[in-house]
């Protein structure tokens, strides 16, 4: 591990996050209408009250339901916005899967933060000044347009190319010749598949690098194998979180979890799902992650829970880098709960993929009930590889694994290559258009 400069056995980066963090919270009681209301009725009337960073776990959590009841018509943001109107430089918004959609508003320090950011998280991958990259998300209305300004500030010769351009992409790759594409897990997959298709060697390509990035996936060894066999490259993630930042965590070319690149900007907590406590930051540890602005303008936000679910490492890479790293399990939007157990898609669709090359690593979960509670056994739609013919048994071999590694009962309906929808952005793990009416309780 690098040794950092400390003063009486603390390191700077301690003390400078406690000075950046201290200045936070005083920014959040003079601006911020629902922190200041928030932190006064947990018990803390001033800044001073709140004390330190070695302290924020005693405050209370922010959950994103709360910042969508202080929205109105007249403050559509919210009140946690806490800058003058004027100071507002840019402003995304979220897909409104629940409703209407929520604005983040950013200061151009606070989208120049960002940037800063994710141009730190990307890096990781090995990805140098002067590569060509083609880029395929869009610029707007959501946070992962700030992303793109990361290839820029890194030196690169930025290609963007936008969702669903799935030809013009291709072409980008084949004339122009690019070192690196950024893509999402789902649209990889779908990318491979259709250069099969038409007989366009991937693996032959300039491509030496796909960085994903948007949902759970990359990391799951299964898929990343087929990604990197198909591509003839190596893979790496990207996580990030709209209200906090974006790209704040970045895998280097060891591939052993994605690196944190937000110090200084964002402080990062782990905390038990259930309960709310915090948890140790240490090797194995699995928790969701919880954020605290540091250096926010616009809309900081303190102790945001993220729902997502990750394991972490905190020993050192062998790339040299000391912040802590996390691969993600899954996220709580998407969490089924099949009698008392958790179930995440994603580990699903992991211990699946582990059937390659008999399955495409293509699933789909149909719940039969509305709600997160599930009766089992979970219904689990798994698509065939189009190269050879299932083993005579191969349905209950698939679900004997997923009871033995996730504790949980499936019935595996097995489909033929081609059936599952293809995603040009984020597969659609869950199908609920055929479930039952939620029942008394749930």
């Amino acid at each position: 591990m690098i040794d950092q400069p400390s003063i009486d056995g603390v390191s700077l980066e301690d003390k400078q996050g406690d000075a950046l963090y201290r200045d936070q919270i005083g920014y959040l009681f003079a601006q911020s209408p629902f922190y200041r209301d928030k932190l006064r009725q947990a018990g803390f009337p001033d800044a001073d009250a709140v004390g330190g960073l070695e302290a924020v776990a005693r405050l209370p959590l922010t959950e994103k339901d709360e910042l969508r009841a202080s929205r109105s018509d007249d403050n559509p943001i919210g009140r946690h916005l806490a800058c003058r109107p004027d100071e507002i430089a840019r402003i995304f918004s979220t897909s409104g899967t629940t409703g209407a959609p929520s604005y983040i508003p950013l200061t151009r320090r606070d989208l120049d933060n960002w940037v800063t950011i994710s141009a730190s998280s990307y890096a990781a991958s090995g990805i140098r000044a002067g590569e060509r990259i083609v880029t395929s998300y869009n610029a707007g209305p959501f946070v992962a347009g700030a992303a793109l300004a990361a290839f820029d500030r890194l030196g690169m010769c930025h290609i963007p190319v936008g969702t669903g351009q799935t030809e013009r992409l291709m072409t980008a790759i084949r004339l122009l010749e690019p070192e690196s594409v950024v893509v999402t897990p789902s649209y990889a997959m779908h990318l491979a598949e259709w250069a099969r298709e038409r007989g366009f060697d991937l693996a032959a390509s300039s491509v030496r690098r796909v960085l994903v990035a948007g949902e759970p996936g990359g990391g799951e060894p299964a898929m990343r194998q087929k990604l990197e066999e198909a591509w003839g490259a190596r893979v790496t993630e990207a996580m990030g979180i709209g209200d906090i930042a974006v790209s704040l965590w970045g895998e280097c070319e060891h591939q052993a979890g994605m690196h944190f690149g937000g110090s200084g900007f964002v402080h990062v907590e782990l905390i038990d799902p259930g309960s709310g406590e915090a948890l140790p930051m240490a090797d194995g540890a699995r928790g969701e992650l919880v954020y605290t602005h540091l250096q926010h303008r616009a809309a900081p936000l303190l102790r945001f829970r993220s729902r997502d679910h990750v394991e972490m490492w905190t020993s050192p890479c062998p790339c040299g880098r000391t912040t802590p790293r996390v691969r993600c399990i899954g996220r709580t939007d998407d969490m089924l709960i099949v009698r008392g157990v958790n179930v995440f898609p994603s580990a699903v669709r992991e211990v699946v993929g582990t059937f390659s090359p008999a399955v495409s690593g293509h699933i789909q979960i149909r719940p039969r009930h509305a709600g997160v509670k599930q009766d089992p056994p979970l219904p689990v739609i798994v698509e065939l590889s189009e190269q050879q013919p299932p083993e005579a048994r191969l349905a209950d071999s698939i679900a004997q694994r997923i009871r033995e590694s996730l504790v949980v009962s499936a019935a595996i309906t097995l489909v033929p290559h081609g059936t599952l929808p293809r995603s040009e952005y984020k597969s659609k793990l869950v199908d609920r258009s055929a479930v039952e009416p939620a029942q008394p309780g749930w």
